[in-house]
C-alpha cells in the first residue's frame, strides 16, 4: 500500500514536534542525517520495506511514537 513511509515520517515528526515548526524542522533534519530524506516520500511513493524498518526503529528509539 503506497504512502506508508510518508505516514510514518509524519507521525514521527508530529509526535516529536508537538506542532512546533522549529522542532518539526529539526526532526526532519535528524531523519536526513540518519539516511532518510523526508522530502522524497509522498502519499504515492512505493513502500520500501528496508526504509520502513529503519523508520520503525527510529520511532522505537524515542519511545514516543506508536506505529
Amino acid at each position: 500500500m503506497p504512502g506508508q513511509i510518508k505516514h510514518i515520517i509524519d507521525a514521527i515528526v508530529e509526535e516529536r514536534s508537538h506542532g512546533n515548526p522549529v522542532l518539526a524542522s529539526a526532526t526532519r533534519s535528524k531523519l536526513l542525517l540518519k539516511g532518510i530524506d523526508p522530502s522524497r516520500y509522498t502519499n504515492m511513493s512505493p513502500d520500501d520495506p528496508e526504509v520502513m524498518a529503519k523508520l520503525k526503529e527510529i520511532a522505537k528509539e524515542s519511545g514516543e511514537v506508536t506505529i
